[in-house]
């Protein structure tokens, strides 16, 4: 069993229904860590020394945010300008992260129609988190395509939130039992499009 360490950052939880139950999926899984950033670090003081240890010790390492500007919120750039430091995470020394699959999970204030070339924001969201992708690159890491939870914050009231409750269950629990065919991930555009080539075989989440 593979160790899954979620990073999850958002600065007011207790408003968001749809990372509520997220996080609490994820709490409830055997051989998830979840780390609430936000909870640890209020005053943004971030432990270099732990987190670094908790990224040597993660064989697949998640984020998990909201999309705050197209991007995500402060603590979480804080976390990776601070953490992923030269001869750690890249440099002549630097390879603790070589090969191990990073995914990012964002909560969408919006629907899926406008992360598309031709919607609102005319760009994919993969695109908009390309910062994201190039920086796992640069590290040697397998960046995998996003999975995000659209109009996230009306999934509740339209009956959406426990289907995304249980896929969001199945990828962590595919990254944990290693069902997850990392290759068709890291070509998808989209993960929520490509979840069920992509998991071989369904993971028997706890």
């Amino acid at each position: 069993m593979a160790h899954v360490l979620v990073l999850f950052a958002h600065p007011r939880t207790d408003r968001s229904v749809a990372n509520t139950a997220l996080v609490a999926a994820a709490r409830a899984m055997e051989g998830i860590e979840l780390v609430d950033l936000y909870g640890e670090y209020p005053d943004f003081d971030i432990d270099i020394d732990r987190e670094q240890e908790r990224l040597v010790a993660a064989d697949s390492i998640v984020l998990q945010h909201p999309v705050y500007w197209y991007s995500c919120p402060a603590l979480l750039k804080e976390w990776q300008d601070l953490v992923l430091e030269y001869d750690f995470a890249y440099g002549s020394e630097g390879t603790a992260l070589v090969d191990k699959p990073l995914l990012q999970i964002a909560t969408c204030g919006t629907a899926r129609e406008a992360y598309r070339k031709k919607g609102k924001y005319e760009n994919e969201l993969r695109t908009l988190f390309s910062p994201f992708e190039q920086t796992a690159k640069f590290c040697g890491m397998r960046y995998l395509a996003p999975f995000g939870v659209f109009s996230a914050e009306d999934a509740a009231a339209e009956g959406r939130l426990d289907a995304i409750v249980a896929d969001y269950r199945r990828l962590l629990g595919a990254l944990r039992d290693g069902t997850l065919d990392l290759e068709k991930a890291e070509a998808a555009v989209l993960l929520n499009d490509a979840l069920d080539e992509a998991i071989a075989s369904e993971a028997a989440a706890e």
